[in-house]
């Protein structure tokens, strides 16, 4: 265990949800787990006891579903599992995505065609989605390999990788739901005759958005904080001066204030309590690296290449090279956006970051 989770406390120890049962962690809050086929292997979704009018008015039971999951035979399988066993007859009346990654995203066209509900998402996501998943070079291609290149990746396995995921984000989520209902911070959801508060977040995912219901002390992180992990902050090539860093260290700060009680739901882990705290220490992890970064540039400099040793200090497959090198580069961007380094070319093609002297 890391040393830090001592800090801060799981309420539920051990337990987690059965494939294809839930635990319910908060009254009308049930949690499901499902498997991923990555290094991150899991993800966490939430269903919510919710009612809703109906077409002439009259209030429907029902239940909202919070993230989806990829789109799989074994993820479509688990869920017809869920709706089996812990819906009490109950139909989906809506379905909400904190954002546009494919474990979060994948499942949407068919939960919302199988209960015939609208998808609640923030409209940056969404169509950063419909990029992702209708334009072949939206992800990866040739631009994306000429970008880590541009950084000082070059082994051509990598490269080789990174050309052939222009297509990996359409295999995860084939289909979007055609229509959407957008999701903004500070918009107040009733789901179930209960107050959800809408925040939203940004160096992860374009507009992130995590749910904060005061009444029953709970916040759906999402992926804003995890309790073991550092959500991936990534530089992209499609925005290829981007400071997602400082973005999501800022949006940070709009969770800090909430309740140190807060029983988080994350979408990876478990749920837990000691918010304040697991910001506090997401910041502090941040700001060590970069003075990683600051110290090894007094020697040299550095591209983000150059860097993955330094913030990763074990062996990373390709898959989690693209994932490394965005990180990289966000904290580079961080360090250069903020005036502490400077970018130059050398003579090999690759942008390195240097001390100003």
């Amino acid at each position: 265990m890391n040393p830090l989770e001592h800090q801060i406390h799981y309420p539920f120890g051990d337990t987690l949800p059965a494939v294809g049962e839930t635990v319910e962690v908060a009254p009308g809050v049930r949690w499901i787990r499902m498997a991923l086929p990555f290094a991150l292997d899991h993800i966490n979704l939430w269903l919510l006891r919710d009612r809703q009018p109906d077409a002439s008015g009259a209030m429907v039971e029902g239940w909202t579903i919070v993230d989806c999951c990829i789109d799989s035979p074994t993820t479509r399988a688990q869920w017809e599992q869920v709706f089996a066993s812990s819906l009490g007859g109950l139909p989906i009346l809506r379905v909400i995505v904190t954002h546009m990654h494919p474990d979060h995203i994948g499942l949407a066209h068919w939960l919302c065609a199988r209960w015939d509900v609208r998808l609640w998402i923030s409209a940056t996501d969404y169509n950063v989605a419909r990029v992702a998943v209708y334009d072949p070079q939206g992800f990866g291609g040739e631009a994306g390999a000429d970008f880590y290149a541009l950084h000082g990746a070059q082994d051509e396995a990598f490269l080789s990788h990174v050309r052939g995921r222009a297509s990996y984000f359409p295999t995860l989520v084939p289909a979007l739901p055609a229509r959407f209902r957008r999701l903004m911070d500070g918009d107040v959801l009733d789901i179930g005759g209960r107050t959800w508060h809408c925040i939203s977040g940004y160096g992860h995912a374009p507009e992130h958005i995590a749910l904060y219901c005061a009444e029953l002390g709970t916040l759906i992180s999402g992926d804003m904080v995890l309790p073991r992990i550092s959500t991936n902050v990534s530089v992209h090539a499609s925005e290829p001066e981007a400071n997602p860093l400082q973005l999501f260290l800022t949006s940070l700060l709009r969770y800090r204030d909430l309740p140190e009680t807060t029983s988080v739901l994350p979408s990876h882990g478990k749920p837990f309590t000691g918010l304040t705290t697991r910001i506090d220490q997401l910041h502090q992890h941040h700001q060590d690296r970069l003075a990683d970064i600051l110290q090894a540039a007094q020697n040299r400099a550095l591209s983000a290449a150059d860097v993955l040793p330094i913030l990763f200090r074990r062996t990373l497959d390709t898959h989690q090279m693209t994932f490394a090198m965005g990180e990289a580069l966000a904290h580079l961007h961080y360090l250069w956006r903020g005036g502490r380094m400077g970018r130059v070319m050398d003579g090999d093609g690759v942008l390195r970051f240097r001390l100003f002297e």
